[in-house]
């Protein structure tokens, strides 16, 4: 019984410990993308909540293939809204490991969700300096409030 307590005890923490590295470590874009180190070299993009408020309602989405390569600046996709297209990023140089195929089913999943079950893609890189580089939750907050 000891047993079965202490393992399911360790692997609460542990998953409590991983969510708050996972929103630690997470960077955004002055293209209003947010990126998560999720493991190392590992990362998963989506947009943010400021994003998907100004766009509206969201009704499709394009995404990269998985193999996909990209460098820092490329073009993954496109996110049409009822107000407009458009284009987003990937932030430093990374290769497509993983799609969210459910938004593209369901889209609204952007607008209610955009940092959970929201995200667009998962992928992997070297570039780890590229992604310190990125805005932090606070300078991310101020580049908001500068752009108003």
């Amino acid at each position: 019984m000891l047993k079965t307590l202490t393992r399911v005890g360790t692997q609460a923490f542990n998953k409590n410990l991983f969510s708050f590295s996972r929103n630690y470590c997470t960077r955004y874009t002055t293209d209003h993308e947010w990126v998560n180190n999720i493991g190392p070299k590992k990362y998963k993009l989506g947009i943010t909540d400021f994003a998907q408020k100004q766009m509206g309602d969201i009704v499709y989405i394009e995404l990269p293939k998985i193999g996909d390569s990209f460098e820092k600046g490329g073009e993954m996709g496109t996110i049409e809204s009822v107000k407009a297209v458009s284009e987003y990023y990937i932030p430093i140089d990374g290769k497509i490991t993983s799609a969210n195929d459910k938004i593209t089913e369901e889209p609204e999943i952007l607008n209610e969700d955009p940092y959970g079950e929201g995200w667009l893609v998962e992928f992997e890189s070297d570039q780890s300096g590229d992604f310190s580089e990125l805005m932090s939750k606070d300078q991310y907050d101020k580049y908001i409030k500068d752009q108003n």
